[in-house]
């Protein structure tokens, strides 16, 4: 069958779905990724094939005009749970711009299936007009999707009325990839499927080969804030957490940093080595315990690896999978501004986890439990089965 993958223009908003996406190239099935420009990058890294339609939105740009200097945290604080809702409000309106282009490359390409991230609502305008059924993927802890749809129904508003429909229509299959005991309550159900890490492509770094076979016996934690939080203004914030890992008895610290961050960052303790962004499914392994964003791609990727996880969140869905990693014990949090910047609250959250051993039995259970979960494989045979129906 052939699947036509349409994706927001946020390239980590795709890298969820990859595994999925090999999966159905795995059995055969034609696979075609449609977007802006922002994500084709990240379509080229795992390997599929990819069509652009739009200019770039560069919304990292407009993000940090709008921060004035500050992280989103400073700026804005933990949001409401219905402040979600505006997610997306960077690119909806211009969305409809490109939707009837959008249509025209979905009725030449002739899918059987259409493949969406949760909130790319021309999805599901694309399967209503083709007559063909719209799966949709959620990222990890998902406050944000139920929010954001109707938001998204009074942008689509008029394209809706024209079609003499009243409302967005719905996935004929939302699957989840979040474990059930991580996922808020209340959210609208969805089809369980095995989270599976793929944080981009690139290479296994030679000095990682060589620490499996040489290192001594520190623990290991690793420090990824993400591909944006150092850019969003928090380059300051790494340094607080560097120099509140630096005092830590037998730790090795491996702390993700672009070249571009470095001079800024400036001196790290001895016990830390500042190393270029890796894929984290290659790194983690090795680790005993993450301090990260929040990011649902660093927080699920964590968890499938059963690692004790410090959450340190700045904007949007972040401080959700702080809560749902803390309310299982599996990680701790914090999100205030003042304990963030302080060095003593991060050294004392970094000490329990690699102290505590309620930690790691309750990182541990989260890893069985997505370990359990229906693989991609798996779920493609119900999507064949599904399309068959049809």
């Amino acid at each position: 069958m052939r699947v036509l993958m349409i994706n927001t223009p946020v390239s980590t908003h795709l890298t969820p779905l990859v595994p999925l996406a090999w999966a159905l190239r795995a059995a055969g099935h034609e696979v075609l990724v449609l977007g802006r420009e922002d994500v084709l990058g990240a379509a080229a890294s795992a390997g599929l094939n990819a069509v652009s339609i739009g200019d770039w939105l560069k919304l990292d740009d407009i993000l940090v005009e709008r921060l004035g200097g500050k992280r989103p945290l400073q700026s804005w604080g933990r949001p409401a749970l219905d402040q979600l809702s505006n997610v997306g409000s960077l690119w909806m309106p211009q969305t409809l711009e490109v939707l009837p282009a959008y249509l025209d490359l979905a009725r030449d390409f002739g899918p059987d299936l259409v493949l969406s991230d949760p909130i790319e609502f021309i999805s599901l305008i694309v399967g209503e007009d083709l007559g063909v059924p719209v799966v949709q993927q959620r990222w990890g802890v998902d406050p944000i999707s139920d929010q954001v749809r109707g938001a998204g129904e009074t942008w689509f508003k008029d394209i809706l009325a024209e079609r003499g429909l009243t409302g967005l229509p719905r996935p004929a299959v939302l699957l989840d990839p979040c474990p059930p005991s991580l996922q808020l309550a209340g959210v609208t159900p969805g089809t369980p499927m095995r989270y599976v890490p793929f944080n981009g492509n690139g290479r296994l770094p030679e000095w990682l080969r060589r620490d499996a076979r040489e290192r001594g016996t520190a623990r290991r934690v690793a420090v990824s804030l993400g591909g944006r939080t150092l850019a969003y203004n928090g380059v300051p914030l790494m340094r607080n957490i560097l120099d509140a890992l630096g005092s830590l008895p037998d730790v090795e610290v491996l702390a993700t940093v672009e070249e571009e961050y470095r001079e800024a960052l400036g001196e790290v303790p001895g016990n830390v080595r500042v190393i270029d962004p890796v894929p984290l499914h290659l790194l983690l392994g090795s680790c005993h315990a993450v301090v990260h964003h929040g990011g649902s791609g660093t927080a699920m990727t964590a968890s499938a690896f059963g690692l004790p996880q410090l959450v340190l969140p700045q904007l949007a869905d972040q401080f959700w999978h702080g809560d749902a990693l803390a309310r299982v014990g599996a990680a701790i949090t914090i999100e205030s501004v003042e304990r963030q910047d302080e060095p003593e609250p991060v050294r004392e959250a970094a000490a329990a986890l690699l102290g505590d051993p309620a930690y790691e039995k309750a990182a541990g259970e989260l890893r069985a439990e997505i370990a359990a979960m229906p693989a991609p494989s798996r779920v493609v045979t119900d999507l064949e089965k599904l399309v068959a129906a049809r």
